[in-house]
């Protein structure tokens, strides 16, 4: 008997996907300090966590793909957001100490190796045409999607592209 086949991966960023800048409070339909269903947020937590959508929790556990944070906020992502979108304990893309500086993001070749052949779609704000490339190169059945450079961070067109992308990659 063969093993099952993993789901793909999602590798998902904070700032500018579920934290967006550019939006302005009263704009965003985020965490609202008076709402009766929004957590208390501690007057000392981050400045921009308002902004947090708790429906996108929702909406990335319905995803046939398995989650990872892919995010410089590191195990914080598990303490600090994941209760916010209502998302369990996810796994976390450790990066490794680099001064490397070129063409491609930080994270595209740490990202390309952690997936480990399996196909993942990543959703940040920061990819260049140059990652989408090499990714495509490097991981022919990935997909970096890049298609979070919303000032309201991740949009519904996004959920979309990676609901169509992960249909395909199955």
């Amino acid at each position: 008997m063969s093993a099952p086949v993993p789901r793909p991966l999602l590798f998902l960023d904070v700032d500018g996907t579920l934290i967006p800048f550019g939006t302005t409070t009263a704009a965003q339909p985020g965490i609202s300090q008076g709402h009766a269903e929004a957590p208390v947020l501690p007057a000392d937590a981050h400045p921009l966590l308002h902004k947090v959508n708790p429906k996108h929790g929702r909406r990335l556990e319905t995803l046939r793909c398995d989650l990872v944070w892919a995010t410089t906020w590191m195990s914080d992502a598990n303490d600090v957001l994941a209760p916010l979108l209502g998302l369990p304990t996810l796994p976390v893309v450790d990066w490794p100490d680099s001064d490397e500086v070129g063409v491609l993001h930080w994270k595209t070749r740490g990202l390309v190796e952690w997936a480990q052949g399996r196909p993942f779609v990543w959703v940040d704000d920061e990819i260049s045409h140059a990652d989408q490339k090499w990714v495509s190169n490097s991981s022919p059945r990935s997909r970096p999607a890049a298609s979070s450079r919303s000032p309201r961070g991740l949009t519904e067109r996004d959920f979309i592209v990676i609901e169509s992308w992960l249909m395909r990659a199955r």
